[in-house]
């Protein structure tokens, strides 16, 4: 049965939707993942300076997440984006088989765990893309059930967290996640009294987190990441640092398993239970404050409360008559339990035949062009490729993943590199007027290709010095004129 779970999550999140696999595509961040990849494999080196933009072209930039670049190059390499979507997609539903697996482990019962996991999943899907964080999920959601492992009976298991850190200090930073989640069961074991385990905890927190310099860059990934987390211009500007906005239906249902939880963990402080208590309220502050930390919380929690509310349910059910329904469910899902216990080797055969096929899934060939202007830059692409483009940074991952490696960007998805002093202008060039256009010249752009609604167009096309060559509904593209050039650096 868990088998038939792991195919039924595929066909939902990829094969039964209306976006498919391109769905993974809707970040541009890919293809300059990809584009890094590429460039560590051809060099065998690791990038310390910017290789990527015209406007912080050679200042010190450090490619964080190398180990997951270089896994999307290896894919991208192999099967084009086919091969990336499928490497990093598959992960998606591993993820979510894990904490259902956890849930079940934990006592939970199908009946509850699974719509659990739906919604958690459901809540989830605006992160599930073809980045380096996929592997957080997968990592975190294996880790957690060890350490829950550990908690009942220790095993020797518990210390192969070491080098998994080593792995994903190397692939993405999320591993700072694993580390928080080992001090707060340190902390909670020595909330209850358990000194050992709160010893064990802790000292594998230090481990871990000592082990986390082993990366090309050593501790200045570290001081990276808290830069990074601490940064009020990154809260202010990027969307995903941002508090969740509870008006989209995903969030409706966060916000129901958030309550949830919350009072799952009230009953586990009842009962001694600190670890589990602090796990559920430590992450869904986290969420509150950045809703990019959401989809961990959500597989923090899940288990903890399907499991919860599977023994409240057992509870009820001896209460009721023969002939409910609800005890008949009850009893359907008892005798489904054992198969969802187990998987078999036969779980990876649709993993082979996604890899053998080729129709009639529609496999995406390149970015959807739905969000980023496909056709108007393989149309223009005389006026685009080399030349030092005004785009938006979505816009500007495209086509450094187009044009690589000949192409410069302004402006791409790596904030965390450009800072806070050219991402002010980055917006005012979006938001236009007489400081922007006078932007325009300094940064000396040679072409823009920005949405309509980007204020900046309808000034420049007023220009003498600037001609229209697209003018669609979503993309305008316009060229400065050949006639009257800006003096180059």
């Amino acid at each position: 049965m868990a088998d038939f779970l792991f195919v039924s999550l595929i066909i939902w999140l990829f094969l039964a939707g209306p976006n498919g696999w391109v769905a993974l595509l809707s970040d541009g961040d890919t293809g300059w993942h990809i584009r890094i990849g590429d460039w560590i494999l051809d060099h065998k080196a690791f990038p310390r300076t910017d290789f990527m933009s015209f406007s912080k072209a050679g200042e010190a930039w450090y490619a964080w997440e190398w180990g997951a670049e270089v896994a999307m190059s290896w894919l991208h390499t192999w099967a084009g984006m086919k091969g990336v979507v499928l490497g990093l997609g598959i992960l998606i539903p591993a993820y979510l088989l894990i904490v259902f697996r956890h849930a079940m482990w934990r006592g939970a019962t199908p009946l509850v765990a699974l719509p659990i996991l739906l919604i958690a999943s459901g809540s989830s899907a605006i992160h599930y893309l073809a980045r380096p964080h996929i592997f957080t999920l997968l990592f975190l959601a294996a880790a957690l059930w060890l350490l829950e492992s550990d908690r009942r009976a220790n095993t020797w298991k518990i210390w192969l967290l070491v080098p998994l850190t080593i792995l994903w200090a190397n692939l993405h930073g999320g591993f700072l996640s694993l580390v928080a989640c080992l001090g707060l069961a340190a902390v909670g074991s020595g909330m209850a009294r358990e000194w050992v385990a709160a010893r064990r905890y802790g000292v594998l927190t230090l481990l871990c987190l000592g082990v986390s310099v082993v990366n090309p860059y050593g501790y200045h990934l570290h001081e990276h990441i808290v830069a990074y987390l601490r940064s009020d211009w990154i809260k202010e500007a990027v969307d995903e640092f941002q508090s969740p906005s509870f008006r989209s239906e995903a969030m409706l249902f966060f916000e129901i398993l958030l309550i949830c939880s919350l009072i799952t963990a009230y009953r586990a402080i009842r009962r001694g239970n600190w670890v589990d208590a602090l796990l559920v309220i430590g992450w869904a502050h986290f969420s509150l404050s950045s809703v990019r930390h959401v989809p961990i919380f959500l597989l923090v929690a899940a288990p903890i409360l399907a499991a919860e509310l599977s023994a409240w349910w057992q509870e009820v059910v001896p209460g009721l008559s023969r002939r409910a329904v609800l005890r008949t469910f009850d009893t359907l899902s008892s005798d489904l339990r054992p198969g969802f216990l187990r998987n078999s080797v036969w779980v990876l055969a649709p993993v082979v035949l996604l890899i053998v096929l080729d129709r009639p899934i529609a496999w995406p060939k390149t970015f959807p062009e739905l969000k980023f202007p496909v056709s108007t830059v393989e149309k223009y692409r005389g006026d685009i490729e080399g030349k030092r483009v005004l785009t938006t940074d979505e816009w500007g991952d495209y086509l450094s993943y187009r044009f690589f490696p000949v192409q410069r960007v302004f402006f791409d998805g790596r904030s965390d590199f450009y800072g806070e002093k050219l991402g002010r202008v980055y917006l005012s060039l979006m938001q236009g007027g007489a400081v922007a256009e006078e932007q325009v010249d300094h940064y000396q752009f040679d072409t823009v290709l920005v949405p309509r609604e980007w204020a900046i167009q309808a000034s420049l096309r007023r220009k003498p010095n600037w001609e229209v060559l697209a003018d669609g509904e979503k993309v305008v593209l316009l060229r400065r004129r050949v006639d009257n050039p800006v003096k180059k650096f």
